[in-house]
């Protein structure tokens, strides 16, 4: 039975950059089997958050708990998958097939030179069937479609069998057609899966009925809920935090919405 602890924890977490405070105080947890959107503008600290989690950065002032242990102590990095923005993690023409990217993903438990073992490219078939990609196995990667790309990507980072998948503006780089397909697909992943997924973004637009808890952010954390409950916030509300105004939209196509403005 897996222990009953948030896979991550914050506690009056704050960090500055010189002397510009990015976060202030902000007390997060993330719970196992979430689905995490931490929204906000430019320059909210999304990023820097992101770093901090990831261990890129070290917390200046408050606690980071990652899977139970103090972020200084925390050494399981297998338990996290990330994928970034495709246009600044990837050079596309690259000359590798989908199976040799997503295989990629094996380097840490494999050693940098070791021969891949039956098992290993099971695993590598098994991550990229997750995600839609088996009929390109062997194409190359610079031949697939920003959205296509994407979801190797993904499989890459899910073929080490992480228990926290991270994603930062996965969406950078594919065409507005893939958008409401990949989205789709990480809820697939969350829902069916039970993986638990934290997507930073500037989109508003992504939470959608596949997002199961939204986090609202500009320096402080402003709100934390579920996502009804971030859609029932005062239009007002968000206008001001976002410091502009905004469109709420949601990529569900199917259900007749078309956002609401935000003046």
């Amino acid at each position: 039975m897996k222990k009953k602890y948030p896979l991550i924890e914050i506690k009056g977490l704050s960090y500055r950059y010189d002397k510009e405070n990015v976060l202030e105080n902000v007390n997060l947890e993330i719970e196992r089997g979430t689905f995490l959107a931490v929204v906000g503008p430019n320059g909210s600290g999304k990023s820097t958050l992101l770093k901090l989690i990831l261990g890129l950065l070290k917390p200046q002032k408050g606690e980071i708990r990652m899977f139970g242990k103090d972020i200084s102590q925390f050494r399981e990095r297998q338990k996290i998958g990330f994928v970034s923005q495709k246009a600044n993690s990837f050079n596309s023409g690259f000359p590798a097939t989908v199976f040799e990217v997503v295989s990629s993903g094996l380097t840490k438990k494999m050693g940098l030179f070791r021969f891949m073992k039956r098992a290993d490219r099971e695993k590598v078939d098994l991550s990229i069937s997750a995600v839609g990609m088996e009929k390109f196995a062997d194409r190359n990667i610079g031949e697939l479609s920003g959205g296509q790309q994407q979801r190797v990507f993904i499989a890459r980072a899910l073929v080490s069998e992480p228990e926290l998948l991270v994603l930062d503006e996965p969406t950078v780089g594919v065409d507005a057609k893939s958008v409401q397909s990949f989205y789709e697909l990480l809820g697939k992943l969350n829902k069916d899966k039970g993986l638990t997924l934290l997507m930073v973004t500037h989109d508003i637009g992504a939470v959608s009925d596949k997002v199961t808890t939204v986090a609202c952010l500009n320096k402080e954390l402003f709100f934390h809920g579920s996502t009804r409950e971030f859609e029932e916030q005062k239009m007002e509300d968000l206008s001001g935090i976002y410091g502009h105004g905004v469109r709420v939209l949601s990529h569900d196509h199917h259900n007749g919405k078309n956002g609401e403005d935000i003046k």
